[in-house]
């Protein structure tokens, strides 16, 4: 290879590349700190842009499609108008399904914890007693259960001493609980101003960072860079709309089977499964435990295996005839690699990461898969050796015809 001056400056940046890679991995705790650091100092960044990318998500309908006569027809004066109008109905009618959805979910879950408070030591009761029954019914005794006869009003005292003697530690919590709720609704509300400034002026912010990045990149790679964003603004875009719209579907669908067949906690646990399915693959399913539990405990056993199999037989329905009609093919991910990115979101950050993996996953899919098919065709690979077909009597690649 010629030592030209482009060469060694691209080695300059290997190396560096390296070194500075080789320090990460050495100091691998201290650069997560301090990476957090940074994602809790820009934290209402992160909000704002979250935010402002969810609400424009029902911001181009609502322009593009709702008010779009009226931009044909009434000229400038009203396009001057339309953006802020939108802006205030996007506002209105994401507070108005959040305050829907509290005013709904509230009372019932205050309804839901009485019950439950009054009901756990008859179902402790029931239970020991069932299992008392089984075990007769075997030959086996469980008498030593009859020993969990829990003292209510002993509890609660001790659970009034704990507080007294841990006044203190509780002051703390309560201080730092406090301090955290109001740091929380500071970047809230900085975010949601921000939401509102760049959904003002998106266009221009856009435009504005095309202009730096072809001004500080090569032609070629900015041309790169902007593809990829256009994809990954489609990707979200498409799951954002697509999983939202499934999640309002099957709550819908499970609050209508629950109030049919009879079920308790209709409205609460459809909302619920409803939120938990904006998680992809497992979400429904956590929303469905806690329903079961519930129904265990108000209904008993039977009931919450009846509730289990209808969820079950929802789940397939939707599925199978819902969903792909809904999401379409705006996330082009197989299956195997939800899978593995809702894992590893889960794994790295929560809920969020469960969230977020599967977009991210999808568009780093497509890059791949454009790279492998764009370099098997430079090499000239014959179409024919990257298929794999099961022939009639197959044992093995060899006898692959």
């Amino acid at each position: 290879m010629e030592f030209n001056r482009k060469n060694m400056r691209a080695l300059m940046r290997l190396i560096a590349f390296a070194v500075l890679l080789l320090v990460s991995l050495l100091h691998l705790g201290s650069v997560l700190q301090f990476l957090q650091t940074l994602l809790s100092l820009f934290s209402f960044l992160l909000v704002g842009l979250s935010l402002a990318f969810i609400m424009n998500t029902l911001l181009r309908p609502l322009e593009d499609r709702v008010f779009a006569p009226l931009n044909r027809r009434l000229g400038k004066r009203w396009q001057k108008i339309c953006r802020p109008l939108c802006i205030l109905l996007t506002v209105l009618l994401l507070t108005g399904l959040v305050l829907t959805v509290v005013f709904m979910v509230l009372p019932e879950i205050g309804r839901t914890l009485a019950q439950l408070g009054e009901q756990l030591p008859a179902f402790v009761d029931d239970t020991v007693l069932w299992l008392n029954q089984t075990a007769e019914k075997y030959g086996r005794s469980l008498d030593a259960l009859q020993e969990l006869d829990i003292d209510w009003d002993k509890i609660r005292d001790e659970i009034s001493s704990l507080l007294r003697n841990g006044a203190s530690s509780l002051l703390t919590g309560t201080f730092t609980a406090a301090t955290s709720l109001v740091s929380g609704v500071f970047n809230a509300v900085i975010g949601m101003v921000l939401a509102l400034y760049v959904l003002a002026n998106k266009e221009r912010l856009c435009a504005q960072a095309r202009r730096v990045t072809y001004a500080f990149m090569p032609e070629k790679r900015a041309d790169a860079v902007v593809r990829v964003a256009r994809l990954a603004n489609q990707t979200f875009n498409g799951f954002i709309c697509g999983q939202f719209t499934e999640a309002v579907i099957l709550g819908l669908l499970c609050f209508i089977g629950m109030l049919v067949f009879g079920f308790p906690f209709a409205p609460m646990i459809s909302v619920l499964v409803g939120f938990t399915a904006l998680i992809p693959l497992f979400g429904a399913f956590i929303g469905v435990s806690v329903g079961a539990f519930l129904i265990l405990v108000n209904q008993g056993f039977l009931q919450a295996l009846w509730f289990v199999l209808f969820f079950l037989l929802l789940q397939q329905l939707e599925g199978n005839l819902i969903y792909p009609h809904v999401v379409g093919k705006s996330v082009m991910l197989p299956g195997m690699w939800v899978l593995i990115a809702v894992t590893l979101g889960g794994n790295l950050n929560g809920v969020l990461g469960m969230l977020v993996s599967v977009p991210i996953c999808s568009v780093l899919y497509a890059l791949f898969r454009e790279a492998v098919n764009r370099r098997n065709r430079e090499n000239g690979v014959d179409a024919a050796k990257l298929s794999v077909r099961r022939a009639a009597g197959w044992d093995g690649p060899d006898s692959a015809g």
